[in-house]
Formats: C-alpha cells, sequence, structure tokens
C-alpha cells in the first residue's frame, strides 16, 4: 500500500485525473462483464451462457483498448484510431446480429429472449459510447450515436423482430449510447481543461522568475550603459590623440581607466545587493512573485527582519529566495506559508507549501543540480552564521523548510 501510494503521490495533478480518467473507462469493461455476461448463467444453460459470455468478454475487451488508444489520441500521443473504431463498430454489429440469430432460431423460453436482449442492447449502448471517445466534433458524436440506434432497430426488423420491440432497443440505444457518449466528451473535455490549467500555471511561474531576470538585467543596463559609452568615446579620443602624438592622449587614457573602475565598483555593488539582499525586501519580493504565479502566500513575521545582523539577513534571504524559486519549479503549490519568528535566542524561519509531489526535496528547497542551489548549498550558506536547516514533507502533500539562526544580542527580540 506505501508503493502505491507514493506512485500516486508522486504524479502530478493532470496525470492524477489522467490516469483515473483512464481506468474508468477500463472499468466500463468490467461492468459491461458483471451486467451483460454473467447474469446469462442464471436465464441459460451453460453452454449457450458460455458463448454469450465469451462474446461478451470479448467486445469489453476490444472497447478497453479503444478507449486508451482514443485517450492518447486526444492528447496528442498517437494517431486517431479510426480503424480500431470500424473493428469496435464492426464488433458490436455481428454480436447484435449473433444475439438476434439466437434470438429467433435458437432454444426458445423467457430466459433466452431476456439474455439475448440485454446483450443486444448493451453492447450497442457500449460500443457507442466507446467509439464517441475517438470523435471530437459533438456534431459527429451525435450522428455516430444516432447510426447505432438505427443500426440496431433496422437489424431487429430485418430479422424478424416485431415493430415495437424494434422500437424499444432503438430507443433504449439511443438513450443509453447518448449518455455514455456523453461521459465520454465531458471526460475528454475535463481532461483537456486539467492541463491547459497546468500549462497556464507554469506559464505563469516562468514569467513571475523571468519578470525577476529582467529587473536585474535593467539594473546591470543602468549601471554600465553610461559608463561603457563614455569608455567608448574616451578610447577613441586617446586613439586619434595618440596618433597625432599628442600627451593629451595619456589623459584620456586615465579617465578611461577611472571610469573602468568605478564601472567594476558599481557592478560589485549591484551583485552584492542582489546576492545579498534585505531580508525584508526578499520576503515581499517573494510574496509577490508567489502571488502573481497563483499561489496563494501568506506571510507573517516580515516586520521583524529589520532587526537582524546583516549577515542572517543575507543568510535568510538566500533560505527565502531558493524555496521560493523551487515552490514555483517543483510541484503544484495552491498555497505557500512563509512566517519569521524570533524566540529566546534564535530567529526562525518556515516555509510550508502544499502540492509537493515525488521524492522528498523535490519541493522547497529542492536540489537542482546547480553549484550552491538546493537543500545543501542553503545548509552552507546558514553554517556561516551557525544557522541549521530543516526540510522534509509534513501531512499528505505538503512541504516544510525550517531554518533557525542563533542570536548573539537582538534589541526587541520577541516570539
Amino acid at each position: 500500500m506505501s508503493a502505491a501510494r507514493g506512485w500516486w503521490r508522486g504524479k502530478s495533478t493532470p496525470a492524477k485525473v489522467e490516469t483515473y480518467t483512464r481506468w474508468s473507462f477500463h472499468f466500463f469493461a468490467v461492468i459491461e462483464v458483471a451486467a451483460l455476461g454473467l447474469p446469462v448463467f442464471g436465464q441459460v444453460g451453460p453452454g449457450l451462457a458460455g458463448w454469450l459470455l465469451a462474446m461478451v468478454a470479448g467486445h469489453a475487451a476490444l472497447c478497453a483498448v479503444t478507449a486508451s488508444r482514443a485517450l492518447d489520441w486526444t492528447r496528442g500521443r498517437r494517431e486517431q484510431p479510426v480503424r480500431l473504431r470500424w473493428a469496435l463498430g464492426a464488433a458490436s454489429y455481428g454480436l447484435v446480429v449473433a444475439t438476434l440469430v439466437i434470438q429467433e432460431y435458437g432454444p426458445k423460453g423467457d430466459g433466452v429472449a431476456t439474455a439475448t436482449g440485454t446483450v443486444f442492447g448493451g453492447v450497442m449502448i457500449f460500443g457507442a459510447g466507446t467509439a464517441a471517445l475517438g470523435v471530437r466534433a459533438p456534431r459527429r458524436v451525435s450522428a455516430l450515436v444516432a447510426g447505432f440506434a438505427a443500426g440496431a432497430g433496422a437489424l431487429s426488423l430485418l430479422l424478424g423482430v416485431p415493430g415495437p420491440a424494434a422500437l424499444a432497443a432503438t430507443i433504449a440505444v439511443l438513450v443509453g449510447g447518448a449518455f455514455l457518449a456523453f461521459t465520454s466528451m465531458f471526460s475528454v473535455w475535463l481532461l483537456d481543461a486539467v492541463y491547459e490549467l497546468d500549462a497556464a500555471r507554469e506559464t505563469r511561474a516562468r514569467l513571475a522568475v523571468a519578470e525577476e531576470r529582467l529587473r536585474f538585467g535593467r539594473d546591470l543596463h543602468d549601471v554600465l550603459g553610461r559608463n561603457l559609452a563614455v569608455i567608448a568615446l574616451k578610447s577613441e579620443l586617446a586613439v586619434q590623440l595618440a596618433r597625432r602624438g599628442r600627451p593629451e592622449a595619456v589623459d584620456q587614457m586615465t579617465e578611461v581607466q577611472r571610469v573602468a573602475q568605478e564601472s567594476q565598483r558599481e557592478v560589485r555593488d549591484v551583485v552584492r545587493g542582489y546576492r545579498e539582499a534585505d531580508l525584508g525586501i526578499e520576503l515581499r519580493g517573494a510574496q509577490g512573485v508567489l502571488k502573481a504565479a497563483g499561489i496563494d502566500c501568506e506571510m507573517s513575521g516580515e516586520n521583524r527582519a529589520a532587526v537582524l545582523p546583516g549577515e542572517v539577513q543575507s543568510a535568510l534571504g538566500w533560505v527565502v529566495r531558493e524555496a521560493t524559486t523551487n515552490v514555483l519549479r517543483h510541484g503544484e503549490a495552491a498555497r505557500c506559508a512563509v512566517s519569521l519568528r524570533m524566540l529566546e535566542g534564535r530567529v526562525v524561519l518556515t516555509v510550508e507549501n502544499d502540492g509537493a509531489f515525488g521524492a522528498p526535496g523535490r519541493a522547497s528547497g529542492a536540489a537542482d543540480g546547480g553549484g550552491g542551489s538546493g537543500i545543501a548549498g542553503l545548509r552552507e550558506r546558514l553554517a556561516v552564521v551557525d544557522g541549521t536547516l530543516t526540510a522534509g514533507a509534513v501531512g499528505g502533500d505538503g512541504f516544510r523548510l525550517v531554518a533557525e539562526v542563533p542570536l548573539a544580542d537582538v534589541s526587541g527580540v520577541t516570539s
């Protein structure tokens, strides 16, 4: 059971919906055998019952295969199962003919009529509902169901079934087939909608991360753009002066050197500001990014960040940044809670989210293979300030990351 739960929890939400949909249609095959094939043993002799059961089981298996291939087609994984749908239709009509022949020319009795009539209607209903999975247009689905119903009535009349009974069979196949066809279309629509919503959510998360990268790029452009233009102009002027043998070329190159050193210092300041950002800014930024990605973010205690020492803010800021990034990238969170608490002699940062799947570590703070990233990288950063980090699964699909850093002396420390 634990392996089954792990297998199920390891799937994404769209994959879970697809698995549920696929096995629902497979279960229809079990229902067909149980509802049509097994009851005949109490209605007719064992020989005829065995043949009817074998025919129903074969039809049910063909329906299951057709449903599986049709679902693969709706997801774009294989071509439309046209031939398989034709084979299912031919098998359905073949079974109908066989049941009508048995009813007219086989053993007589109320049990035989009941058994063959049940198999007759059920096979056509399940055949129409399953074949509708391989069709997208509602008009074509309606035509498909109507064709199965009309075919059932026509065959009944051709083989000598009385008119009222043939009409009843036509209506039964029409109503039952329409119900199963609607179920099939709705299931496919729901599955497509879930995948589209998941793709939209992933796009929002990528846009949120891209926006942060663009902000950093704009900062670098603002810092370097003007200085690089000055360097280019002064270098060109120095070249022209040097070619003429003018001593002012040295002054121009000295100015180029000064501007270059100033640019280097400003770039270091920008990178340092990005790598060692204020913890309060990181907390507010995380809340904005998560909300932009459609994740409900609960933030508490962010006003306590200002009293922390700079090195503690830097270390915890990295925890917030890495945890936020990995909530977006690894999992399907709908809610994330971030809290900053100050207990006796230490500060505790907690990041907890739902929607985590897979092995522990693939949610908040999950290692992504990059140097200095993930849980191992965060522990190294916290070790500099004697901090610790714990992370693991909580509840059914939750993940919690807790960072603790001891504080030597911070005024106003409260829980």
